[in-house]
């Protein structure tokens, strides 16, 4: 929460001089957002030391006389104190008054507070900052202690606007990020995340100093038992209180904690590799995703910051090197090898943020999965109907592909699961996907306008259906397919042109009969998937960056190696070879049922050309790169039967036209593509600024349009490219192109 309007300098008066509350009042004074303090401590020296180091005016005899002035009090007191203080203080308060504390219990607080006030509790905010120090006491205190970090206030039901509000402000001014929650949540949370951490520290050291009567085991302790037990160090009284006062939401956890520990006493007992896999990965991808959030990191990246790129005119790109790997296999090994039986090695996975979304999905749904290491992924697969139910809302990020797909997986599943994602993926349709999956049986809700997020229920069967789709999608495709796993007969799903066959493949590599018959592909439930290998290929989306920028940059000359080149993917290849381009390709081999090749592109003027229709869908994720190459073309490229560009992770259609617009291109957007007029080989881009719509394939597009540009092009919010690129600027500069990342 945030608060706009600065509210009157308030006198205030803090009982208790600790830590947490003298931090508070004197990064308050500091920057001069109280008037005047007075404390009070039962203990006179740290009132003295608090009056010496400027932390309070004056101090006062009892917390009734330190009160009676105040506009706003500080309970810095231990929780179980609140009580007696209440009682001290309430006769003395002036009308108005707020009154707030910095407790890491809030239940009972709330409680003291109704007991002693009754229904007079309007002016009370209950409030807990999540830092703290290893020093205690006023001679510790910190007035930059909470400078980003989260305060919790917790109002009651009753609390007033201006009262909360206040408070609110007075933490901001200090440097914290203002959150609200319920009081009994916020004390379930603290209970496992604060409260159990401490209590098993306290008895761990315990059970080692009394079960090693010598110590010795204190002298060869390792760091990580150091920083374990460090929390142990703290205050016995004030754990003491918390854990008396927080006993019901601990003992929950505490419990919880000793069944899944049983569980893994059990698994090391029986040498069960598989069952204590499960826990150390869960455990070090959670640790890691909490790293990630502690650095406002997201998966791979930052997104937290603004990331724009400024790019330099001008470069020649040359070398051999390899681009990372296929997204489309990358999802379908995760999700496949999830449902198999026996141990699936994945090598290449793309490290993406969006395949990333999907393995830790089905990490969530109770499969074993070790890595990715260099792109190596060990799959336990669960078998058709392993899969558990997820914990919470499975979160896919930025992911179309992985929502897609997984309702297809997921509706035939005997558990209910809710698919959410960022915003850029919330405003996507899922209609698409969902309206055929209800023609099967499925009961499948989504926002309403179609889009994120999207709820399965559980039902008792999945029927087959025969389902022509009304446009080229292999999402679709792959989404109807995967539900008819679970669905009772033959189903059947004709194209009205040919899209990626990934998922037929894989299935077929997996040992599941699927029958391809012209345009429709069709599978019947009841058979299994059988653990295998799969080496997934470069990426050929990835790829066509760099192909369409060394066909525009004179002098260009590289070897794009070990790419997948499965015919229904190759559209980008084909239409920049009818446009002139110098492509060949080498070494072609099939693996893993995928067939790859090494691609070399060298320099040639391109030329315009009206884009085939057959080829749209076998290129849609490679036009925006394609646009790049159709301005520096020399005639007209008109492209069409490309709507579904415009319901991409932006209207691609749209980015397209508005930033080559400003490029200084001749180009018209049409409802289902453009008409590019291209400058030829001698004509060059304007410099400018660019913005990606968050998109990382418009971004890309544009880094690579600075190889013929006259002008720095900048291009804003490109945080995203990590979701299907990691690494993409720095083998960019590698190559040849003069691109820095800058971050706001």
């Amino acid at each position: 929460m945030s608060v706009t309007l600065k509210p009157p300098v308030p006198k205030v008066a803090i009982i208790g001089l600790g830590l947490i509350g003298g931090s508070w009042v004197k990064g308050l004074r500091l920057n001069k957002a109280v008037a005047c303090v007075v404390g009070f401590d039962r203990n006179q020296d740290s009132m003295q030391m608090a009056i010496e180091l400027g932390v309070i005016d004056r101090s006062a005899a009892s917390p009734a006389e330190a009160v009676a002035d105040a506009d706003v009090v500080i309970l810095s007191v231990p929780i179980l104190a609140t009580h007696e203080i209440l009682l001290a203080i309430k006769d003395a308060l002036k009308p108005g008054a707020i009154i707030t504390d910095v407790g890491s219990v809030k239940g009972n607080v709330e409680a003291a507070i109704r007991d002693v006030f009754k229904a007079d509790v309007s002016n009370f905010v209950l409030g807990h900052p999540i830092a703290g120090s290893e020093k205690s006491g006023i001679t510790a205190a910190d007035e930059t202690l909470f400078a980003n970090h989260k305060v919790i206030l917790t109002p009651l039901a009753e609390t007033a606007e201006n009262a909360l509000a206040m408070v609110a402000y007075l933490w901001q001014v200090v440097g914290a990020k203002v959150e609200t929650m319920a009081v009994a949540h916020h004390d379930e949370v603290l209970a496992a995340t604060s409260h159990l951490p401490h209590l098993l520290a306290y008895s761990l050291v315990d059970t080692l100093a009394h079960s090693h009567e010598n110590k010795e085991i204190f002298n060869y302790a390792a760091g990580g038992f150091r920083d374990f037990t460090r929390i142990a160090a703290s205050s016995p009284k004030m754990w003491h209180d918390i854990f008396t006062a927080n006993k019901g939401a601990v003992l929950d956890a505490l419990d919880l904690f000793t069944r899944d520990l049983t569980s893994l006493r059990e698994a090391v007992a029986s040498s069960d590799s598989t069952a204590m896999m499960g826990v150390f990965t869960r455990a070090k991808v959670a640790r890691d995703h909490f790293s990630a959030i502690l650095a406002r990191r997201s998966y791979v990246g930052s997104k937290s910051k603004q990331i724009n790129y400024i790019a330099q005119p001008g470069g020649v790109i040359s070398g051999t090197f390899r681009v990372p790997g296929d997204k489309s296999i990358s999802h379908r090994a995760i999700m496949l090898g999830s449902i198999a039986q026996g141990i699936t090695q994945v090598t290449g996975f793309l490290e993406g943020e969006d395949s990333l979304a999907t393995l830790q999905a089905f990490r969530d749904m109770g499969v074993v999965i070790e890595g990715p290491h260099r792109g190596c992924v060990t799959i336990h697969g669960v078998g058709l109907y392993g899969l558990q139910a997820p914990p919470n809302s499975l979160y896919l990020g930025n992911s179309g592909t992985s929502m897609r797909l997984l309702a297809g997986l997921l509706a035939g599943q005997s558990f209910a699961v809710e698919l959410s994602g960022d915003g850029s993926l919330s405003k996507r349709p899922m209609s698409r996907v969902a309206n055929p999956l209800r023609n099967m049986g499925a009961n499948i809700e989504t926002a309403n306008d179609g889009c994120p997020p999207v709820v399965i229920q559980p039902v008792e069967k999945l029927n087959a259906i025969e389902y022509t789709l009304p446009m080229a999608s292999a999402q679709v495709k792959s989404s109807v397919l995967l539900a008819g796993l679970y669905a009772n007969g033959t189903t059947v799903v004709v194209e009205p042109a040919p899209t990626r066959d990934h998922t037929e493949r894989m299935l077929k590599g997996f040992g599941y009969d699927v029958k391809v018959a012209g345009n429709a592909v069709s599978l019947q439930a009841g058979g299994k998937l059988t653990a295998c290998n799969i080496d997934v290929p470069t990426d050929i989306s990835s790829a066509a960056f760099f192909m369409v920028a060394a066909s525009i940059a004179k002098g260009s000359d590289i070897t794009l190696e070990h790419v997948g080149i499965n015919p229904t993917r190759m559209g980008v290849v084909n239409i920049l070879r009818l446009m002139g381009a110098n492509i060949v390709l080498l070494n072609e081999k099939e693996v893993g049922g995928e067939p790859v090749a090494d691609i070399r592109i060298q320099y040639a003027p391109l030329k315009g050309v009206n884009i085939p229709k057959a080829q749209v869908p076998l290129a849609i994720d490679e036009f925006p790169a394609i646009f790049i190459a159709a301005a520096c073309a020399q005639g007209q490229t008109v492209l069409s039967g490309a709507e579904e560009l415009r319901v991409k992770e932006s209207d691609r259609i749209q980015a397209m036209v508005d930033g080559l617009m400003k490029l200084g291109v001749d180009i018209k957007g049409t409802q289902d593509g453009a008409i590019i007029n291209g400058f030829g080989a001698e004509g060059a881009f304007k410099g400018g600024s660019i913005h990606s719509q968050h998109d990382h394939r418009i971004a890309m597009s544009f880094t690579v349009a600075s190889l013929r540009a006259e002008g720095v092009i900048e291009i804003q919010d490109c945080a995203n490219v990590a979701t299907s690129f990691p690494g993409f600027v720095e083998l960019a500069q590698s190559a040849g192109m003069n691109v820095l990342i800058k971050s706001e």
